[in-house]
């Protein structure tokens, strides 16, 4: 399946193809200088330069499975990734931003790693403990794992509104998924979606001002590519959501933080048809 890797730039409403590819590629995320992305394919990490886009293959040591759950510490400094060459299974790892032996996060499995605290000091993710999968936070440097959410069928997508105070997410209830935020300490539980959509992947802009997220058609089970779908802005006080643009895609379009550091654009991946 062929990939191409985009930007969609908010002032102009209009779609800037940046790289195209044979190789399945997904889930870009924006460094914090502005210049690159950072995407994975075949197990491994990527940095795509904006100048000179190409594929650059990052050192990830051990770390050779890894998935599109993985980001960028708010310093900037830092990687973090989710890969399952250890237990066979997802955790979660930390390692330099320019590649390096990864740091274990938490022994815990299944786990996939999906918001970075804007003080750079916790870790919010998706994990399997309890039979289902729900948001937990923990430490970035290890420690105790905290439940954020209970009583979902299902859950993903932690991101963090950059002012710390909510941690947003797509959770399913009685076979609906919407979108939902939450206070880190599990208190204040919003619903912030409440339509025909399965919804997914809520991503808050570094401004406070939108959501951007993926917007599958209903009756879609889970999160899964070669769909037709659409990217779509909300507030993020809550309102009527734009549809901003209908691509194929799905899995590996937006799964983790794609903004640009200025919040003018995000960048996404779609894919061929074929």
């Amino acid at each position: 399946m062929a990939s191409e890797v985009a930007i969609f730039r908010l002032e102009s409403r209009s779609v800037e193809t940046v790289l195209k590819t044979d190789r399945l590629v997904e889930a870009p995320n924006w460094t914090k200088d502005g210049k690159a992305l950072v995407i994975n394919g075949d197990g491994r990490l990527f940095r795509v330069p904006l100048d000179h886009p190409d594929l650059i293959e990052i050192d990830t040591g051990f770390a050779r499975e890894c998935n599109n759950d993985h980001g960028i510490s708010p310093d900037g400094t830092r990687l973090v990734i989710s890969d399952s060459t250890e237990k066979g299974s997802s955790g979660i790892y930390t390692l330099p931003i320019a590649g390096g032996a990864p740091t274990p996060v938490t022994d815990k499995v299944p786990s996939y790693w999906h918001g970075w605290s804007p003080d750079g000091k916790t870790l919010a993710y998706v994990a399997n403990r309890i039979g289902t999968f729900q948001v937990y936070t923990i430490p970035v440097g290890g420690g105790l794992e905290r439940q954020v959410t209970s009583g979902f069928d299902h859950c993903d997508g932690p991101d963090y509104s950059p002012d710390g105070q909510w941690i947003w997410f797509n959770g399913e209830k009685n076979g609906a998924v919407d979108l939902w935020r939450i206070r880190p300490d599990g208190r204040d539980l919003q619903k912030m979606t409440d339509d025909e959509r399965v919804n997914w992947f809520p991503h808050p802009s570094p401004d406070g001002r939108h959501i951007a997220y993926l917007a599958y058609l209903p009756g879609v089970r889970s999160h899964p590519s070669g769909q037709h779908v659409e990217l779509r802005l909300m507030p993020a006080v809550g309102g009527k959501p734009e549809v901003l643009l209908s691509l194929y895609g799905g899995q590996g379009t937006i799964n983790v933080p794609s903004w640009a550091p200025d919040s003018s654009a995000f960048a996404f991946v779609r894919y061929s048809e074929d």
